[in-house]
C-alpha cells in the first residue's frame, strides 16, 4: 500500500512536471500571443504540436498553455502591419 502511494505520487509529479508543453517549452510570449484579437481580426493561429502534446500527455497543461498564451504561434496573428519608417521626406528642389 505504502510503496503505491509513493509510486502514485511520483508518477503525478513527473507527469505535472511535464505539463503545459508550450509554457515550458514554447520560449518567452511575446505581446502578440498575449493580446486577444479584436472584433473582426483574424483568430491566433495555435502550435498544433504543443496542442497534441498538452491533450496527450496531460490535458490540464492545455488550459495553462491558453490561460498564458503560450499555445499560440510568436508571429502574431498572420496579418502584416504597415512599416513606419523614421526617414525625414527629402526636399522635393535639392539642388
Amino acid at each position: 500500500m505504502k510503496k503505491t502511494l509513493i509510486n502514485a505520487l511520483i508518477a503525478l509529479t513527473i507527469t505535472s512536471s511535464l505539463s503545459s508543453c508550450a509554457t515550458v517549452f514554447g520560449g518567452k510570449v511575446n505581446q502578440a500571443q498575449r493580446t486577444k484579437p479584436l472584433p473582426g481580426e483574424p483568430s491566433r493561429p495555435i502550435r498544433p504540436v504543443a496542442l497534441i502534446a498538452d491533450i496527450l500527455l496531460f490535458w490540464p497543461g492545455a488550459i495553462v498553455d491558453f490561460a498564458t498564451g503560450a499555445i499560440y504561434k510568436p508571429g502574431g496573428n498572420g496579418v502584416s502591419k504597415p512599416a513606419t519608417t523614421t526617414e525625414t521626406p527629402k526636399a522635393a528642389n535639392q539642388g
